[in-house]
């Protein structure tokens, strides 16, 4: 049984570890070489994903802490309205005379320009 298992390894070994770098005289590649493709990976994927996120991210915070009394707005939902009250976590709009419901802050997707939801 040791035996079928010290057979197994050594298959593997010869599998992972060529055998011309093990062999003397050949130079093993360079490190730097080798990371290289994670190495600009990593600033790639920085520009790309991550940094785009954190800007909308911070549009999305910057928006909604802007958020007064009066301002028209649509939720995620497609549902528009103007704000009526502004809690820290819900707000209230109102979506007709005097029909009102709550959403959460976070579900704003736009602020609408004044005067777009004619009246109410």
């Amino acid at each position: 049984m040791l035996a079928s298992l010290l057979d197994s390894l050594h298959v593997l070994v010869d599998a992972l570890i060529p055998a011309a770098y093990a062999q003397q005289g050949v130079p093993p590649p360079n490190p730097i070489i080798t990371f290289l493709p994670l190495i600009v990976a990593v600033p790639v994927i920085y520009f790309l994903m991550i940094r785009p996120q954190q800007k909308r991210s911070r549009e999305m915070r910057d928006m909604l802490g802007k958020l007064a009394k009066g301002d028209e707005v649509v939720i995620t939902g497609g549902l528009a309205g103007r704000v009526a009250a502004i809690g820290e976590v819900y707000l209230t709009l109102e979506i007709a005379d005097n029909v009102l419901v709550k959403a959460q802050k976070s579900a704003v997707a736009s602020v609408l320009p004044k005067g777009t939801l004619k009246s109410l």
